[in-house]
């Protein structure tokens, strides 16, 4: 198929796996992605994000096409990306609820002339400006008591790697969807006592193979998701669970992300 490109113009779109039943990702207001694919009844489409290479299966419906010239801007324009757990984008003059994260287009120098109309009186900053470990900590307590939801990353539902991916995102970092590839990012600490806030902490199952990830907050604190958003202990073991006082996760590894 010929290359095409899409941009998520509503407030979440759900990311299927092949089987169109498990979530493995969301995309959210901005989100620019590639069209690698549309199965044969024409009932899906195969998506790859821009900004974390996370790749699924939408809704032709919730596909919001653009030409390859409006992609090259949305990744050279240095848009911006908002702070408020919800805020009110005007889109097309009709009110649009969107998401902590979410990245309108809206910025200081233009490349070229937009088709669409938006307005935006939000909390927002320039997505390319990064922030310090206390800012990473912040917009992590922003996820406070969110559900934890397979492939979400919205204040309404999120997964532990889609924590780490969108704090960062929003403090300025690229980080990978993939939690496998999380785990290689940045430079590894050796322990928690060498740990500082801001820091990202990996887990693993019973195999080895890592599954879960939290960013530490404080000394010996961590934030995560398990059941939910919430604080907890952390050690050289693991997670141990401040309600339960019982370990939940095993350590895996550390990443310092902000040098």
């Amino acid at each position: 198929m010929d290359q095409a490109f899409g941009v998520c113009r509503l407030s979440v779109v759900p990311v299927k796996n092949e089987s169109d039943s498990l979530q493995v990702g969301q995309l959210l207001f901005g989100d620019a992605y590639h069209v690698l694919d549309r199965s044969k009844d024409a009932k899906r489409i195969f998506v790859r994000t821009d900004f974390d290479e996370m790749e699924g299966w939408i809704n032709p419906n919730h596909h919001h096409a653009i030409s390859q010239e409006y992609f090259e801007q949305i990744k050279q324009s240095d848009f911006k990306i908002t702070l408020d757990l919800v805020s009110t984008l005007l889109y097309k003059k009709s009110p649009l609820p969107i998401l902590l994260g979410s990245i309108v287009p809206i910025s200081s120098a233009e490349l070229f002339l937009m088709d669409e109309q938006f307005a935006f009186n939000g909390e927002a900053k320039p997505i390319s400006l990064r922030r310090d470990a206390e800012f990473v900590c912040t917009m992590a307590c922003k996820y406070l008591n969110a559900p934890e939801v397979e492939g979400g990353k919205s204040p309404f539902g999120i997964c532990s790697n889609g924590l780490v991916n969108m704090v960062f995102k929003i403090a300025g970092y690229h980080l990978p969807w993939d939690i496998q590839k999380q785990s290689q990012s940045g430079k590894k600490v050796k322990d928690v006592a060498s740990a500082k806030a801001g820091d990202v902490a990996f887990f693993k199952n019973q195999k080895g193979a890592v599954d879960h990830a939290g960013i530490i907050i404080d000394e010996n604190k961590i934030i995560h998701t398990n059941g939910q958003v919430h604080i907890d202990y952390l050690n050289d073991e693991g997670i141990l669970n401040a309600d339960t006082k019982i370990y939940s996760h095993t350590l895996a590894g550390i990443r310092r992300i902000i040098a």
